[in-house]
């Protein structure tokens, strides 16, 4: 079981090797590639296994914990998920595809992130 951050079905929907630092890309990478192999997940509302090496991340606290548990909280909402729920990721960025990507709300809920750049011109891999 991997802990997972809901916003990060997102974000690992356009992820292309660019992040906060090459130690945060590199974990994101391997994470991704795990995660397709076809492993089960914890919605996580706090730091998670893709949090660990960013540096953003003080102390086990996020500099922007208040916007990221926005984004969660609004993905769990749109999906139909509870805080702490286990599921398939498979099943996890079917959801994210179906409820958020094709219905725009992505816009809605991180569109004034820095990277909304790389999401906005790129098509999901979750299709």
């Amino acid at each position: 079981m991997i802990r997972l951050r809901p916003h990060h079905g997102m974000c690992l929907a356009y992820f292309e090797g660019k992040g906060y630092s090459d130690g945060f890309t590199g974990n994101m990478q391997h994470m991704l590639e795990l995660l397709e192999k076809g492993a089960d997940v914890e919605m996580a509302v706090f730091g998670d296994e893709i949090c660990k090496a960013c540096p953003n991340l003080k102390h086990g606290v996020c500099l922007s914990a208040d916007l990221v548990e926005h984004y969660d909280r609004k993905v769990l909402e749109y999906c139909g998920l509870k805080e702490r729920e286990n599921l398939n990721f498979r099943d996890f960025v079917d959801k994210v595809q179906k409820n958020i990507i094709e219905t725009g709300k992505r816009v809605e809920i991180c569109g004034g992130c820095q990277w909304n750049e790389i999401c906005s011109r790129k098509e999901s891999r979750w299709k």
